[in-house]
């Protein structure tokens, strides 16, 4: 008898269908059972809003958790970075698999690198973190840029470039890579130039939270998938971020990486940055740890930092802040 197909919700984009369909496959093989994709449509998708006018918390999630809850998936797969930091009760994070490269890249005309754009480069993003860092690193360097508000796919995005309206444009390194267009970028932007957003280039697979048995086994082969330094990093960065009552679309910038001395992982580091739109005032501070053992301690870290970043005047820099 042919076992019945898992159900996992996901995005249309082209980059959401990828990164699902790999994911599909890895559960597949744990749970021995076919995965079929079930495309949902996002308000995030159809909106032409840009996310800092919308509001960004969850406008690529709601409809997926929606479908979860209601029974009409088994699972969604969520780029990490879109997922809202408070979770819903009746949903779980069963699985944050081994994380892809977090660091931002530079797709840009001539094969330019972010150093050797010329003078009044125009460089598109749809990121105020982005907007913030690549503003205050061309300040501090003498370097003449225009950032520019762009939204849209990746297609859309290097299209852009490709026509001549902009320099540069200013993606993610993990959905690039995923969608296997690594050949495109032209420089990866250091994590000491951009922070990534928290939990960039981390997925999240979510499924209902264990009300029957069905739900229990499926969290059971789930977990199967999931790093547990990859999850106490993002866990760290995303408590960082609750903690500065900050939505996904604030210029937060935040990263946990470990600290090893030769094969053994010895401490985690937490960075985080907060920086008004036009680069001109920044709070950028780093703590270091041993690595958390526990979903509180990375809880924990994250507080600290954001704790500290707040004494600074963090707060001022966001704008309006989540609530």
């Amino acid at each position: 008898m042919t076992m019945k197909a898992l159900r996992l919700g996901t995005r249309r984009s082209k980059l959401a269908m990828a990164q699902s369909g790999q994911v599909a496959e890895a559960v597949s093989q744990v749970t021995g059972r076919p995965v079929e994709l079930v495309e949902i449509t996002t308000y995030g998708d159809v909106s032409r809003e840009h996310l800092a006018q919308i509001g960004g918390t969850g406008v690529f999630v709601t409809a997926l958790r929606d479908a979860l809850i209601r029974g009409e998936v088994d699972f969604a797969v969520h780029s990490l970075k879109d997922l809202p930091t408070t979770q819903p009760e009746d949903l779980v994070l069963a699985a944050i698999p081994v994380r892809e490269d977090p660091r931002d890249v530079i797709v840009a005309r001539d094969a330019l690198k972010f150093a050797d754009l010329p003078r009044g480069a125009r460089i598109g993003t749809g990121s105020p973190r982005r907007t913030a860092q690549l503003n205050a690193y061309a300040r501090a360097h003498g370097l003449d840029i225009e950032t520019v508000p762009i939204r849209g796919n990746v297609d859309t995005r290097i299209g852009f470039v490709r026509n001549g309206e902009l320099d540069a444009v200013v993606l993610a390194a993990a959905g690039i890579n995923r969608m296997g267009r690594r050949d495109e970028v032209t420089d990866f932007l250091s994590v000491d130039t951009v922070l990534p957003a928290p939990g960039q280039g981390a997925l999240a697979i979510e499924c209902r939270a264990g009300n029957t048995a069905r739900d229990t086994d499926l969290i059971a082969a789930l977990g199967e998938l999931d790093d547990p330094f990859t999850r106490a990093a993002v866990t760290a960065e995303r408590s960082l971020l609750a903690a500065l009552e900050a939505g996904c679309s604030a210029p937060v910038g935040a990263l946990a990486d470990l600290l090893a001395d030769g094969q053994i992982v010895k401490e985690m580091r937490l960075r985080g940055v907060v920086g008004t739109t036009d680069g001109t005032r920044t709070v950028q501070l780093s703590t270091t740890g041993p690595v958390p053992e526990t979903h509180d301690g990375a809880m924990a870290l994250g507080r600290e930092l954001a704790a500290e970043m707040l004494a600074q005047g963090a707060a001022g820099l966001m704008g309006e802040r989540a609530q």
